[in-house]
């Protein structure tokens, strides 16, 4: 098998997913477009030798449609030669999108190609594609398909969870957030041009949060609750009494627009065009929890690549886990007892923003700088999808 390798990671900052964010103005392709161009820039490699893009994108929709992956490749002026190809499997569709650049480079089909994600959640909007399962509460329901915040809140109450607990993990991420971003940690952002100027720095993060503004919140998943979410869960949970709806809109990941790419080559590719690897893809899974947790994938993703590689939470210098509402966070940290100094100690998506398609990318970019800052060897970078679903990348950095 040839190792597959991270030659250079990239990102856009992340911005409101608003009018008034600092990426609203650009469509998706010309985002990526930049980022390409600072791709080629930043390694000198001419995309004639990659045979390949593949994105992760959740609503393919409007000017996500039509397979973004190709076409924001040809917006980009790049040659005709550069396949693309845009996968779904919602928020860790980008992780997924690396693992399966990885294997392609591991099985000898490509020596080299572009894997990332993309999500302008201000202009393509969440549920815009207007799935039966999310848009029919009934259907979705019956089919046991329910949406993100109904499965946060039922990990809260299958845990006893306390509103305190969750708002302790939104906190601490703002703060690691803002000592990320005081520090210039975040190597891998690239500044992007718009018609006001550059966009340099991610927008969501809240200076002016505190531990009595994050209790006065209110509750935002009650309603998904009253139409049906919480009979549904109770008749397979039957030793709970209710459901808590504890999720409020500040412990709750933050929409944003972003993308991300990193190119992944293997070693002799990288010595022909005089790059220096970064990391090693050592090893990637994807596995299923319960589906009505919807968002509890990252948990049981991180458990399963520790499992397969033989490692224990101490083994590895950073964690990077898709804060996939707070609930999430809390349970990792119960079931597996991270160290606080080794998990999302740049913040996470409740304060950086969740821009579903490029997450797991923009992560991966993130764990390679703070393993460099700490001169650490192992990252794990792990996100939930949908219906249970989670996906994990083991990287190893390269000396």
């Amino acid at each position: 098998m040839i190792d597959a390798f991270v030659l250079e990671a990239l990102r856009s900052p992340r911005t409101k997913a608003k009018e008034s964010g600092g990426l609203h103005e650009l469509s998706p392709s010309d985002l990526l477009a930049q980022l390409y161009h600072a791709l080629v820039l930043r390694t000198q490699v001419d995309p004639v030798s990659l045979s390949e893009v593949i994105l992760g994108c959740v609503t393919q929709q409007g000017e996500q449609a039509a397979n973004i992956a190709k076409t924001s490749v040809l917006r980009a002026g790049w040659p005709a030669s550069v396949a693309g190809m845009t996968i779904n499997r919602f928020c860790s569709s980008s992780i997924d999108a690396i693992a399966l650049a990885a294997m392609k480079v591991n099985c000898g089909q490509t020596s080299a190609l572009v894997a990332g994600g993309v999500e302008m959640m201000s202009r393509v909007p969440l549920l815009a594609d207007g799935a039966r399962v999310f848009a029919d509460h009934d259907f979705g329901v019956n089919h046991q398909m329910l949406l993100m915040g109904a499965g946060a809140d039922l990990i809260a109450s299958r845990g006893e969870m306390l509103r305190a607990d969750l708002d302790a993990v939104a906190f601490g991420s703002h703060h690691r957030a803002l000592r990320a971003q005081k520090e210039e940690r975040f190597h891998s952002i690239v500044p992007i041009a718009t018609s006001k100027g550059l966009v340099c720095s991610d927008e969501c993060v809240r200076p002016s949060l505190t531990p009595d503004r994050l209790a006065a919140m209110p509750s935002v998943f009650d309603d998904l609750g009253k139409a049906g979410s919480d009979q549904v869960q109770l008749a397979k949970f039957p030793d709970l009494s209710e459901i808590s709806h504890l999720h409020t809109a500040a412990n709750s990941p933050a929409m944003c627009d972003a993308a991300a790419v990193l190119m992944i080559g293997s070693s002799r590719f990288a010595q022909e065009q005089g790059l220096k690897p970064i990391a090693r893809i050592v090893d990637t899974v994807t596995c299923c929890g319960e589906p009505l947790e919807v968002v509890s994938g990252c948990v049981e993703a991180t458990k399963a690549i520790l499992e397969r590689n033989r490692l224990v939470p101490s083994d590895v210098d950073v964690f990077e886990i898709h804060e996939a509402f707070a609930a999430t966070i809390v349970k990792l940290q119960r079931e597996l007892a991270i160290d606080d100094a080794r998990l999302n100690v740049n913040g996470g998506c409740i304060a950086l923003g969740h821009p579903m398609g490029a997450t797991g990318a923009i992560m991966a970019g993130t764990a390679l700088d703070e393993l460099k800052r700490i001169s650490g060897r192992l990252a794990v970078v792990a996100a939930s999808g949908a219906g249970g679903t989670g996906s994990a990348l083991l990287l190893e950095r390269c000396n």
